[in-house]
């Protein structure tokens, strides 16, 4: 979600896949509409990180696209399971702290527009039975915080 004033620009895709369609609608919300916050929000009950750890832990796979956006989640579930993790907590805030990662990554607007202090990058977990909302990572803002999942 990218949030300019009083409006929202919202983004929505499983696992939080980016693709051009994707960057160049966050870039669109910050260079254009210019948004001050994107925000990366991942939620308990993910179904795409459920299945991207299905399949690494049970070689469970799926067809059609579904299988791309699992394929673009698994480097997190490595990730997290490398790092000795075997919450699905942790799952989803190491893919949410991986998500705003790679969008800096991949976006040199975003990226300037967060080095320059127009725009900050927050990633969230959100707890879907009582909406509680936990940081995970910030980028930009005055200072780059990465909060223990």
């Amino acid at each position: 979600m990218l949030i300019a004033g009083n409006h929202r620009f919202v983004v929505r895709t499983a696992g939080h896949v980016m693709g051009p369609e994707v960057l160049g609608s966050i870039e669109y919300g910050v260079s254009v509409l210019g948004c001050p916050l994107v925000v990366v929000l991942g939620h308990d009950s993910c179904g795409a990180v459920a299945a991207a750890r299905a399949a690494v832990t049970d070689s469970a796979t799926a067809e059609g696209y579904v299988r791309d956006v699992i394929e673009r989640v698994t480097p997190s579930i490595l990730a997290s399971r490398a790092a000795g993790h075997t919450k699905d907590a942790d799952f989803i805030a190491d893919h949410v702290r991986s998500s705003v990662d790679l969008l800096l990554d991949r976006s040199r607007a975003l990226s300037e527009a967060v080095a320059v202090g127009r725009t900050a990058v927050v990633g969230l977990t959100y707890r879907l039975t009582d909406g509680a909302v936990q940081p995970v990572t910030v980028r930009g803002l005055d200072t780059e915080t990465d909060a223990a999942a």
